[in-house]
């Protein structure tokens, strides 16, 4: 069997179709695992059927929230590249609290909203930021939920955005944001190499 899963310690133990409901997140796969199967069981299940959409959707939802907002901010470093003073400032703000997990470097990312392009994508990583624990943003704002499932549905979109960018190696890529999660749920800094991943897989 498959050790691509193991040892992801950061992931909770709890049912992975209680974490998707939670999230009020739907696989489009249908599942023969049963409701009580680990996450994973259902990432190899996954796998077995090359659902690799669906492992990138899963991962959003398992890892915790800094793990996630990370995981998003390298996906779009793929694309953008190497940190430079002419960052994203939603990219730069969303680092930032990674780091600093504060109310402050919070609002910081919601500000950098106000200061995006329109055809910005790394606005993800500051959404990831922003709803990161089910909140609307803190202060009087932490009264009021966020809809289930915004942020990581915005770390999601920010992996899908960099598989658009890089569509050439399309197939080498996705296989690299599943692993690159798989790191990170692991404890480790999710800065790992393509061919890595090819070794694993192949």
């Amino acid at each position: 069997m498959s050790e691509r899963y193991k040892d992801m310690v950061k992931v909770p133990k709890e049912p992975a179709a209680k974490m998707l409901s939670n999230s009020n997140v739907l696989l489009k796969t249908p599942l023969e695992s049963p409701a009580s199967a680990s996450p994973e069981q259902v990432l190899l299940e996954l796998e077995q059927k090359e659902a690799w959409q669906d492992i990138l959707t899963l991962m959003s939802v398992l890892l915790p929230a800094r793990e996630r907002v990370w995981w998003a901010c390298l996906a779009a470093r793929d694309y953008i590249g190497p940190k430079t003073p002419k960052d994203p400032p939603p990219l730069a703000a969303a680092e930032k609290w990674v780091f600093e997990p504060n109310d402050e470097n919070r609002e910081a990312a919601r500000q950098s909203l106000d200061n995006a392009y329109v055809d910005d994508d790394t606005t993800h990583c500051a959404n990831a930021v922003i709803f990161f624990d089910g909140r609307l943003g803190s202060g009087d704002l932490a009264e009021h939920a966020a809809p289930a499932g915004v942020a990581e549905m915005s770390a999601l979109g920010m992996n899908v955005v960099a598989l658009g960018k890089l569509s050439d190696k399309f197939e080498t890529h996705i296989q690299l944001l599943i692993d690159r999660a798989v790191d990170i749920a692991r404890g480790g800094s999710g800065r790992i190499e393509a061919r890595e991943t090819e070794k694993e897989t192949s």
